[in-house]
This record gives structure tokens, C-alpha cells and sequence, in this order.
């Protein structure tokens, strides 16, 4: 069982199917709120005490219905004064059952009468939670304080579902408008803004040092991600002071308290914050937000350290082991990896490095590991030592997620690049021993509007195998840059007009084709490293997350590559092979549907049969805990559910399955099943062919187990 004020979280991140600017309508068909009447409702709820805690009678229903909807309706069904209608006696609620479904999976905006008097408020989807769920919490409200309505089944919920067509399917749900859960949770870092500066502004109410240091912090650890370091907004609104000046401060602090039906999380009902750290930050959003230092050439030089020099390294493989099928293994919330003999499935040893290591990638001599957290800190491991240690560490800036080493011929391993979040910046440095060379800015203007943006992001970076660069993706600006490392005093820098916000992406088959996700705006850029140039932009949906992608040679189109998506079901299908398939390159040629959304990763090998898709974001558990692998050479067929998580047996937690990750011989496909930091985890390794268990690996130190990374396949791009 998820701890409840997370659980709660989750439901409140989940639930956003209106949108307060948007013109759909809600569950019973009438118009969304403007954001006006979202926020006027809020704070209607923040004036009114609290709906006291109430203990579930054992009822199924009762204990959903207070952990999901007393916030609003109170405990006891009488709903709060000229902001939330009562439930209790509710003419409204009795005398239509489908419409009450439709109500509670599709949520409710705009004017309504309840028991003759008039409301005007915001009603967010429960259309994340199972039939079940749904089907009990309407039950229990319909046959309590009073109320002799009728008993709704998970059948009646179904019904509902399948006749909307998909508008309830609980895989649409997104924690922000366009932004699903993985923003919230697979994008966050708790770096510290050490030496950031403090801005008091007039206006704004007072707050002291303390107060400000400490709403900083809890800034960064759970805004930052989505409305920026600077607060411009990125995949969140903009908090800048001209606007929350005006909000003031009980209305922000409804706001944080009880979250947005436009996307906006419940950070104080959910217990996630307490009222003393909502008002701190309702008044810390009224000032300007810190200056955030830059980090430049002389921090990142002081940070270097060269802990084991070139000349003491061994000149030949110490150990015995098969480095090709070894695995380095994120422990995200230890700042750990794991190195994983891939034969023997034994852990061969717990690394120190930075905080939730975003990726592991391999020098092009198969030797090094290098690791960057989302803290900025990169470690350099030497495989060839016994056992295998970190011989450089250098940290890039405050916060980053990419990093990658030369790969041209005649520069394989000799420089290494990062990118980091902030500073928004790119710092290429020496490859064998991190020394920084080079450090520079991303800001510029973004590819759409022609705006300056102060912060651009640095996601996903590839080696060119075709040209002595590397291919750097700015999120905010939506530009890929080719930054050729041939000259790098006289640094040579081509700027490719992509989509807006450039995210992950990875090679097609022949690594000439460098396919990329613009998640928030649906689309894969397709650039051909061989020309320099942009290819295609091929709209897919929802929210694109591809990992690196899959290739494979489709029975009809050809070779495909293939992305999973955060935001809906589908599995796209992109041709990828303009020489010998030219009417079907670079256009959907097929849409699968997996198991749901809030899928990361896609997976196959050139040795298999096989497309493995997970979703360990989708909200329902059933879904999240298990994975789906389709057969290639029968797509039609659908796919084959494997239960992963029961597979690991661990007790209680989330599980989510993450990452499918082949073997060196591309017989075996890893699993990490992720469970929280106090909880039990696990890597579960399946038979390919067969489908079935081979073994569960378990040991108190895989700490939350994300990201793993064959040698062999992430040296030669095999995916």
C-alpha cells in the first residue's frame, strides 16, 4: 500500500481531465471554467475550516471517498458554503445514475443547481481510478447521510467508459494540462541551490531569510520542474511577480493547499506540505525568485577531481569480468549504481555518484562508465580495475541529465560532453579525465515565437557517427545543435530548427537518422546527422517518450522505429528507411495499443522477436506492475501481459516496472521493478523467447532500481 499522503498526491496529480483555459466540456457536458472560477473556488475552499479527519468504517467506498473527495464534499456529505455543493440529499446526485458516472469519471465545471441553490465551481475527473474504485465511491455517497440512491456496479462504470469513446480511459489522465505524471515525478531532482541570491520586492509580503532560504529550497525540489528555475514556466504556467502580486497571498495559499482542476497539484490536502510551509511559500511567490548562481569555467574547475591520474590506471583488464554483458544499474534515490554481471546476476559492486543518475553511458572502447545525476555531478568509472571504481568525478552545474563521449572516427573517446538544466549550458571536457575545456550557454530564442528565453534545458545528446559532433537537444527553445568538436578553440556550432520541447530520443537502424521527441508538442524530429539537416517533424500522440526507441524490420513497412507515449496508449510505428521504402519513410505507418500511458521506455534487439513496452507511470497499479510485449512478426495479434511485479514478490509498495533492458546475446530482457527508498526492490530477468522468469535478483542494496545499461548494447546503439 502507497503511504497515504503520497497516495493522495498522486490522485490530485492524476485527476486533471478539464482544463480552467481550455473550451471542452465536463462529465456532464457543461463548458470548463474559466480560470477565474477555478481560482475563485479555491479560495472560497481555503476560508472554510478543514473537513475534519474521519476513520473509514471498513467500508471500500467510504475509505476512497474520504481519502479522495472530503477535501471538498467534507466527511460528512454537506459540502462547504457557496463553494462545494452538498452530497448529502443531493437531487443532483439521485436522479440520474449515468449522469453521476459520467460526473465522477469526467469531472464537472460551470454553473449547477443543487437543492435549489446555485454553484459555480470546479469538479476535477476521477477518471484515473479503476471501475471498481468508482463504482464503490458512488455506491457509498449514494446510500449514505440519508440518501436512498441506487448501487452502481463496475459494469455501469464500463458502460459509461466505452460509450465516451476513450474520453475516460484513465491512461489520458495528465497531472498538467498536456503534461503527464512523469513530468511530476521522473523529471524532479532535490539538488540544493547553494549561493543562490535573495530578492526581496517591494510589494510582496514581508518574509524573513529563514523563510525564504527554506521556501527556495522546496522551489526547487517540487516546482522547478515544471515552472523553471527563474519561474518563466516551461511545461507549467509562469509564477513571475507580476502575477502572483495580484493572486495575493490567500489566494496562492489556496491554491497550493488544495491544487487546481486545471492542473495545479493539492500540496496541503494531499499532506505533502504543512499550512505553516504553504504560507511561508503563498509569501516567498510574491518576491522575486533568487538569483541562482551561474556556474562557470572556475566552479567547474574546482570541482574536478582526477582521483586516480591516467599513468596509475591498468594498461589491461584486471578483472575477470564479461565487461560486454556487465550492467550499470541506477539506484536513483541513493545516488548509487549498481554493476551487474549480466552471466552470473550477481552484484559486483554499489558505486558512490551523483544524486538519481539520470543515464549511463559507455566510452566507445567499452572501458568507462560515465554517470551524470540530476544533481550535475558526473563520475568517470574505469571498468578494467578490480573492481571497477570512479577515477573522475567533476560536477557540470546545479542540475543536469545528459552526457555522452566522441565517437567519430579518429576521436573515439577523446572528449566528453555534458548538458545541464541549469546553468542552461554544455560543457565539453577532456574524455579520459574530465578535465573541462569548453563551457557554453544555451539561452537564446525559441524556434516558434522568436523569444528570448532564459532558460533553455539541455535533454538528450548523441555522438555523431557520421561527423565529428555531437547532436545536442535544447528543450525550451526546441533547437537541436550540432556542435562540431574538430576545432574546439574555434568552436564550429549549427543550429537545426526543431519543435519545442525537445525531450529524449535515439538512432534509427543504420545510425545516420537521429529520431527525437518534441513531447509537448506531439511531435518526432527526424534529423539526418549525414546532411546536417532536419529531415521530417511526424505529429504523433500523446506526449511522445521514446527512451532511445526500438528498431526493428516491420513484416510489411520495413524498418520501423518506435516510441511509447506518457500521455495515451499508443505505440507508434515511424518507417525509417527512405532507400528501400520510400512511399512509408518518416510517416506513421502503424499505431499499436499498449497497455496504457505513462509509458518511458520501448525495447527490442536485433536478436529478438520480440517489442517489450512498459508503463510504470499509468495510475492504475494493475498496469504499472506488469508489462506488455508484443510479438513483431504478428502485431495484429496484440499483446502478451506479463506480471513482473508479482513475479518479484516484494511485499508492499508501488512496483513499478521500468525499463526494459536486453542482454548482450539479446536472450534475456532485465526489469527494474521500482519500489520506494524504505521499501523492497528488485531487477527481475526474463526468457526472451520464452517469455517466462528466469530469475529475481534481490539485495538490500538495490535502492530503487530505475535506468539499466548493457556494455555492449549501449556502446554499438543497439536498441
Amino acid at each position: 500500500m502507497i503511504n497515504k499522503p503520497y497516495q493522495l498526491v498522486a490522485l490530485g496529480l492524476l485527476s486533471v481531465m478539464l482544463t480552467a483555459c481550455s473550451q471542452e466540456q465536463g462529465g456532464a457536458g457543461q463548458p470548463a471554467a474559466t480560470g477565474a472560477e477555478v481560482h475563485q473556488a479555491e479560495v472560497a475552499q481555503a476560508a472554510q475550516p478543514a473537513a475534519q479527519p474521519a476513520t473509514p468504517s471498513g467500508n471500500t467506498g467510504e475509505a476512497e471517498y474520504l481519502a479522495n473527495c472530503a477535501a471538498c464534499h467534507q466527511a460528512n456529505g454537506q459540502g462547504l458554503p457557496d463553494a462545494f455543493p452538498p452530497l448529502a440529499g443531493s437531487t443532483f446526485l439521485m436522479e440520474d445514475k449515468e449522469r453521476a458516472i459520467k460526473v465522477a469519471l469526467g469531472g464537472l465545471a460551470g454553473p449547477v443547481e443543487v437543492n435549489g441553490k446555485a454553484y459555480n465551481a470546479v469538479m476535477p475527473s476521477w477518471g484515473h481510478l479503476d471501475d471498481d474504485a468508482v463504482a464503490n465511491v458512488l455506491t457509498y455517497v449514494m446510500s449514505s447521510w440519508g440518501n436512498k440512491g441506487p448501487t452502481v456496479t463496475a459494469a455501469d462504470v464500463a458502460a459509461v467508459r466505452e460509450a465516451a469513446g476513450g474520453k475516460f480511459d484513465q491512461a489520458k489522465v495528465e497531472v498538467h494540462p498536456g503534461v503527464p505524471e512523469a513530468v511530476m515525478v521522473y523529471e524532479g531532482t532535490r539538488q540544493q541551490i547553494a549561493g543562490a541570491r535573495t530578492r526581496m520586492t517591494p510589494g510582496a509580503p514581508p518574509i524573513t531569510e529563514e523563510e525564504y532560504q527554506a521556501s527556495q529550497q522546496i522551489y526547487f525540489e517540487r516546482c522547478a520542474g515544471c515552472h523553471g528555475v527563474l519561474r518563466k514556466g516551461a511545461t507549467g504556467k509562469p509564477l513571475t511577480v507580476d502575477i502572483t502580486q495580484k493572486k495575493g497571498t490567500e489566494f496562492l495559499k489556496a491554491l497550493i493547499t488544495y491544487g487546481s482542476p486545471a492542473g495545479m497539484p493539492n500540496w496541503g490536502s494531499s499532506e505533502q506540505l504543512t499550512p505553516a510551509q504553504i504560507d511561508m511559500m503563498a509569501r516567498f511567490l510574491q518576491h522575486e525568485p533568487p538569483d541562482p548562481p551561474e556556474y562557470g569555467l572556475p566552479q567547474i574547475q574546482a570541482s574536478w577531481k582526477v582521483l586516480v591520474p591516467v599513468a596509475d590506471r591498468p594498461t589491461k583488464q584486471l578483472n575477470k569480468l564479461n565487461l560486454d554483458n556487465l550492467f550499470s544499474v541506477t539506484l536513483r534515490d541513493s545516488g548509487e549504481i549498481a554493476l551487474v554481471d549480466g552471466d552470473s546476476k550477481e552484484i559486483v559492486d554499489i558505486l558512490t555518484t551523483g544524486y538519481a543518475v539520470h543515464i549511463s553511458r559507455l566510452s566507445h572502447s567499452g572501458r568507462y562508465v560515465y554517470t551524470i545525476g540530476r544533481d550535475a555531478k558526473l563520475n568517470l568509472v574505469d571498468l578494467w580495475m578490480d573492481p571497477p571504481q570512479t577515477v573522475a568525478e567533476i560536477k557540470v552545474g546545479l542540475e543536469a541529465r545528459s552526457v555522452e563521449t566522441s565517437k567519430y572516427k579518429g576521436y573515439e573517446d577523446k572528449y566528453a560532453i555534458a548538458g545541464s538544466y541549469w546553468p542552461p549550458q554544455y560543457v565539453i571536457m577532456d574524455g579520459i579525465t574530465l578535465e573541462p575545456l569548453r563551457v557554453v550557454s544555451t539561452r537564446g530564442v525559441t524556434v516558434d515565437t522568436q523569444e528570448y528565453h532564459p532558460e533553455p534545458r539541455v535533454a538528450a545528446i548523441v555522438a555523431s557517427h557520421e561527423h565529428p559532433e555531437f547532436i545536442v537537444n535544447i528543450k525550451e527553445t526546441g533547437q537541436v545543435l550540432l556542435v562540431n568538436y574538430s576545432d574546439i578553440k574555434n568552436l564550429q556550432v549549427t543550429t537545426i530548427d526543431a519543435a519545442r520541447y525537445l525531450h529524449d530520443g535515439g538512432w534509427d537502424s543504420t545510425l545516420r537518422y537521429f529520431l527525437t521527441a518534441a513531447n509537448q508538442s506531439d511531435k518526432i524530429a527526424v534529423i539526418d546527422s549525414r546532411e546536417r539537416e532536419l529531415t521530417a517533424l511526424i505529429d504523433v500522440q500523446k506526449t511522445p517518450h521514446p527512451g532511445r526507441g526500438a528498431n526493428f524490420i516491420h513484416p510489411e513497412y520495413g524498418p520501423v522505429w518506435v516510441t511509447s507515449a506518457l500521455g495515451n496508449a499508443n505505440i507508434t510505428l515511424i518507417g525509417t528507411d527512405p532507400a528501400g521504402h520510400p512511399d512509408h519513410a518518416w510517416k506513421v505507418v502503424e499505431t499499436l495499443q499498449g497497455l496504457g500511458g505513462g509509458s518511458l521506455f520501448v525495447k527490442t534487439n536485433p536478436a529478438s522477436q520480440n517489442l517489450w513496452v512498459d508503463a510504470p507511470l499509468n495510475p492504475d497499479p494493475k498496469i504499472s506492475q506488469t508489462v506488455a510485449v508484443f510479438d513483431i512478426n504478428n502485431l495484429k495479434a496484440g499483446y502478451e501481459v506479463l506480471p513482473i511485479a508479482e513475479w518479484a514478490d516484494l511485499g508492499e509498495g508501488a512496483k513499478r516496472v521500468v525499463q526494459p533492458e536486453f542482454n548482450k546475446a539479446g536472450d534475456e530482457v532485465w526489469f527494474s521493478v521500482w519500489n520506494g527508498k524504505a521499501q523492497k526492490s528488485a531487477l527481475v530477468v526474463v526468457d526472451d523467447k520464452t517469455r517466462k522468469l528466469i530469475k529475481v535478483i534481490k539485495d538490500d542494496r538495490l535502492i530503487t532500481p530505475t535506468g539499466k545499461f548493457n556494455v555492449y548494447n549501449t556502446v554499438q546503439d543497439r536498441y
